[in-house]
Order: structure tokens, then sequence, then C-alpha cells
């Protein structure tokens, strides 16, 4: 027995079916253990998609999703993708391989502090110095990184705790088995020898544990009355929804009947977009500053009032219900009237049995309603406005006449994806994922790995910015080698959109925000992909049934689309 099957036993047990990788000597244990017991192995080409990758899965599946990655430059190689899981608040598992225990800090190959490095980022970080602690340090490490507010956790696990005992310690017997030793060398060679027996003690123990159930924080019935109340008694309510009302993947119709019998308007933002399908009557997806405003009492479940609530200004006006898993975020900038520190889903769901009945509110639904109709007519007037190329508006209004009820959708942009995300509408739950808070560039190929392997048959589309795209896009070969025929639309614009509309009008300058309209379908081509261009709007519908037919067919499809500016997006930057 091994320190590495040890570990994917204990990914088995956990009910891991995909661990996600880029092959490094100082791992190369786990990864030969976990095939072997059928744990399907994907690698990446840059370890930060494992990562990306690993935040996926587990956003889609409920199960932490984990990446393995060497020493050195394989850690620090993570850390964006572990701080953006961390800011998102998804529970996953980065193991991280190290230099043998005897040799840390003596300057071997790749051996840095990486617990320094890592721990301001992940809720947890474990280094076990024995063989037999490895169990331990990974079922617990997999326990933190579910309980309370879910999150990325760090395990360190040292190259001589990995492999076999005989081979480890054929490795040190060149300096215990030397002929004619001096005084230093017998000294040298007894600490070696009690260090081994340490490292390898008890190697049969411990046991492998049941995986633990994770019990969601309950709200208290008190905060369930007083919230309940508030809302009976609002004229004017508005429910904003977060990613956090989503922790619970397989009980989304039950958050979606509690949120009916609430019964009040309902914005949806994160992973909560998609929650309530494509034309719900409470759902609202324009005008939120203004709705919030003019609200009475405002409910923020899984939602902190930081910038995009213009850091508690959206909600000053009216009381707050907030529901949060983070003490932290529940007072964010704006304590909440009712604040209800415990899982979203399960306090939606008590709050709702304890309203008194629904209240006459047909008028603040009209006025709603109303602004809803005037934005889309002004988008649809948008859309039809000519550029030099292709109206993105006008695209992801043809891409969202085209996408069918299992389509995933995985927003890896500024401009191109905000725009996305006002014209698209997610067919379902779980079925919009985007970096989260931290805005990070970069997630897109990772995250359509991941979703493609959570769900094989969903047709998952990547929705990428120019820029955004050149931190992924050799992952498209990933695709290729593990047959995950993901579709990836480029909007090609030869800039940095986003940053370049205000940089021009503020400074006067678009240094740095141009780029050039590289033919990135050749690209994908070049990696055994499939690869479309699009120039003009009429070339959109045989390009998106194209894209699909050979997705269908099993290969990855890139399609580069060359759009025009609008000014949809004009003065949207954030800080």
């Amino acid at each position: 027995m091994d320190g590495g099957t040890r570990v994917a036993e204990v990914l088995v047990a956990h009910g891991v079916r995909t661990l996600f990788t880029l092959v490094g000597g100082h791992i190369s244990p786990i990864l030969v253990a976990a095939k072997r017991l059928g744990i399907r192995v994907v690698d990446v080409r840059d370890e930060k998609n494992a990562v990306f990758a690993a935040d996926a899965i587990s956003r889609l599946s409920g199960i932490p999703g984990v990446a393995a990655v060497t020493a050195g430059p394989g850690v620090t190689n993570t850390i964006t993708a572990i701080k953006n899981a961390q800011l998102a608040q998804v529970p996953l598992v980065v193991l991280g391989g190290a230099t043998a225990t005897m040799l840390r800090g003596r300057g071997s190959l790749q051996d840095i502090d990486q617990m320094a490095l890592v721990e301001p980022h992940v809720k947890h970080a474990a280094r076990p110095n024995r063989v037999r602690d490895v169990i331990p340090a990974l079922e617990k490490a997999i326990r933190i990184a579910r309980d309370g507010v879910p999150g990325p956790v760090f395990v360190e696990l040292a190259v001589d705790l990995l492999y076999d005992e005989a081979t480890v310690r054929e490795w040190y017997a060149r300096q215990t088995d030397k002929p004619d030793k001096n005084l230093v060398e017998h000294a040298t060679s007894a600490y070696i020898k009690a260090h081994l027996a340490q490292l390898f003690m008890g190697t049969d123990d411990p046991a492998i544990l049941p995986p633990r159930l994770v019990v969601p924080a309950e709200p208290s019935a008190k905060s369930v009355q007083q919230a309940a109340e508030l809302l009976d008694g609002a004229a004017r309510p508005v429910m904003v929804l977060g990613s956090q009302a989503l922790l619970r993947t397989a009980q989304s119709a039950e958050l979606i009947a509690a949120i009916e019998r609430i019964g009040v308007p309902v914005y949806l933002s994160g992973m909560a977009r998609g929650l309530l399908g494509t034309d719900h009557p409470l759902q609202l997806r324009h005008k939120r500053r203004a709705a919030l405003k003019e609200a009475d009492v405002v409910l923020l479940a899984g939602v902190p009032s930081d910038f995009r609530l213009d850091y508690g200004a959206h909600v000053s006006r009216c009381r707050v219900i907030g529901i949060n898993l983070s003490r932290e975020d529940l007072r964010k900038n704006r304590k909440p009237d009712v604040g209800i520190e415990a899982d979203p889903h399960t306090s939606l769901v008590r709050i709702a049995a304890a309203l008194r009945g629904s209240r006459e509110r047909s008028g603040w639904m009209a006025t709603l309603r109303e602004r809803e109709a005037a934005r889309d007519a002004e988008i649809v007037t948008m859309a039809e406005e000519e550029v030099d190329g292709v109206n993105p508006i006008a695209f992801f209004r043809e891409l969202d006449g085209f996408l069918g009820d299992d389509a995933i959708l995985v927003g890896d942009g500024g401009d191109f994806v905000a725009t996305c995300a006002y014209t698209v509408r997610p067919r379902g739950p779980l079925t919009w994922l985007d970096p989260g808070v931290f805005g990070t560039l970069g997630v897109g190929a990772g995250f359509a790995i991941g979703a493609k392997v959570a769900r094989p048959d969903a047709e998952v589309w990547v929705i990428y910015g120019d820029g955004a795209a050149g931190f992924s896009i050799i992952e498209i070969d990933t695709m290729v080698r593990h047959g995950l025929p993901a579709i990836l639309v480029i909007g090609n614009d030869g800039g940095w959109t986003q940053i370049l509309r205000d940089q021009i009008v503020i400074l006067e300058d678009d240094v740095a925000c141009r780029l050039e309209r590289i033919d990135y379908h050749v690209i994908a081509e070049g990696c055994g992909a499939k690869g479309i261009l699009v120039r003009e709007p009429s070339e959109i519908p045989d390009a998106l049934a194209q894209a699909r037919a050979w997705a269908r067919e099993g290969h990855p499809v890139l399609v580069n689309v060359h759009i025009g500016t609008t000014d949809f997006r004009k003065g949207s930057i954030s800080m």
C-alpha cells in the first residue's frame, strides 16, 4: 500500500469520479492509483485550468471537485483559480505535490513554502508528515470544504508519502548504506533511519471512514417568523437570489416551489441564473437598481451588499431581510433588519411555509413588468443597428432562439459576456457558469471541461471575449484528447472592449486595449477540433447548426464571430 493509493481510495469513498491534473513526478502515484481504481483522470495544459474544471464539476454535481498538481510552479499556477473558488464559495480540493519530507528547505527541486503561499486563499490547509496521516488529513479537508461557508482546501503531499515503502527506502539507501562511513555519515544514516521509521510507522492504520453527512445551517424559528411578517406586510417587495441558494444542487424543485409561494418579484444572479427557466412570471432581468430603490422590503438570499448593490446604496431606503451562510457577507456594508445566518435554501423554504397568505401586489408587478418590456424593446432596437461585422446583440438573440433545453452556458469575458447575460436566457437550474465576484478572466475552458464531464449529454457553450480566450484556448487540445465536445463562441472585435470604452472617454487613450482579429478558428483546427468563421449576420444560423452537428459527432467546435461595437454596455465598468 502506498500513499497514492490511499489518496485515491479516499476520493472514491467520497464520490469523486474525476480527477483533474497536469502530470508531474511528485504526484504520479496519485494519478496511477486513481486510474486503477476507476477514477477518470483528465489532464489539462495549465494547472489553473485543472482547478477551474474542479470548480465547475463541484458546482454542477454537489460533490467537491478535485485537482492534483505538482510541486512548486504547479502549485503557484493554481493560486488565481483557488482564490476564485474561495470568493465564489465553491467547495473543492487541491492536492499539491511537494519535495520529500526530509528535504524541505534544503534546496531540492521545486521546493518552496507552499503552505504560506496557499493558506490565505483556502478554508483549510494540511501537510501530513507520515503515511498514516494521509487518510485522516484528506478526509478532514473534504469535510471542511463542504461545512459552513463552502470553499477550497489544500492538502500538501510530500513525494515520499506517495510512493511505496520499498521505493522510498531505496531512495534513502544511497545515504544510509555507504561503506566505510565516517562519524558524520554514521550520524546522518542514523537520522535517516529514524526518520523512515516515523514515516512508515503504523501504515496499516487508519481505515477510511464513510463520508459524513453535511447538514446545512438552519435558521431560527424567530428569524423565520420575523422575515415572514416583513414580507406579509410589504407592498413593494423584491427578492434577489445569488449562488449560495443553489448549493443543494439536487433539490432545486423544492427551492422553486418556495419562491413561488413567497410570490414576490425575483432577480437571479450568479449560479442562480436559470433557476426559474426562461419565462417564469416572477422573474425579472432588467432595471434591478430602480426596483430595489423603490422597494419597501428586499430579501437578499446569498447576496452580499458589495459593489453589485453599490455597497448597500441600492437597498438603503428599505427594510432588508438578509440570508447568508457567511456572517461577514450578511452584514457587509448594510446590516439587515432581519439577519439570518443560515442556508438560503432551507431558510426560503421555512419562510415560505410561515407566510400567512399572498398580498395583492398586481400594481407593483405591473410597474416592474412595464419597465422590463420597455428594456426588452430597447434591446430589440439595438440589435437591429448596423455595425462593422456582426451586431453582438443580434447574435445573442439568434443564439437564444437556437439553444436547447439542455444547454449549459459558460461565461468568460467582459463586454461580450455581459451582453450575453442580458440577452440570452439560461434554460434551467445550474445552466449558467461564470467566475463570480472575483471577475476572473480565463475560466472558460476549465469550466467547460468540468461541465462536460459532469453532464456529458448536455450541450456546453463557452461565451468567450477575444481577450479572455487567450488565457485558455490551448485547452481545446484537452477537449479533443478526452472527447469533450464543447462549443466555444468567441466574440472577436480585436480589443479589450469593456476597458476600452471608458478608458477612451476618461483618459483619451487606447493604450494596451487593442488586439488583432486572430484566426481563432484556425487555432482550433490545429488542435484537432472544428473551426467556423462568421463575418456577416446572414452566416449565423448555418454556423450554429454546423457547430451543433459537429459537437454531436464528438468534435469540440470553435465559432469565431467578427463582432462590431455597440453602445449597449457603455459606462458599465465596475470599480
